[in-house]
């Protein structure tokens, strides 16, 4: 059937505190046993580059364990780091959820 999807959705900064909740929060979904960790940013207001660190290190566990990570719904000033530090080549981005379900999702 299809491969288990679980949407991860931080909000506010994504800056030292909350990097790593979200660090944590992404290897904890990986032990259960999802396939596909989607992390939605619709609610991010700012990125600093400990937020974009925490991302790094959550990427690597996450390919390490055999699973895939996604992330949607970047803002303008997410994206704009993304660019900078070459990263938008390092992770698969969508536009939304709606995109992502098109697009990944299906393949599951």
């Amino acid at each position: 059937m299809n491969s288990s999807v679980k949407v991860v959705q931080p909000s506010g900064i994504l800056d030292g505190t909350n990097a790593n909740q979200l660090r944590r929060e992404i290897s904890d979904v990986i032990e259960s046993g999802v396939n596909i960790v989607l992390v939605d940013f619709q609610d991010i207001t700012f990125m600093n580059s400990t937020g974009l660190g925490a991302l790094v290190a959550s990427f690597k566990t996450v390919r390490g364990a055999g699973k895939e990570l996604f992330l949607c719904s970047l803002t303008e000033q997410v994206k704009l780091i993304f660019e900078l530090t070459k990263m938008d080549r390092v992770f698969s981005t969508f536009a939304d959820r709606e995109e992502f379900e098109q697009k990944v999702a299906v393949l599951g």
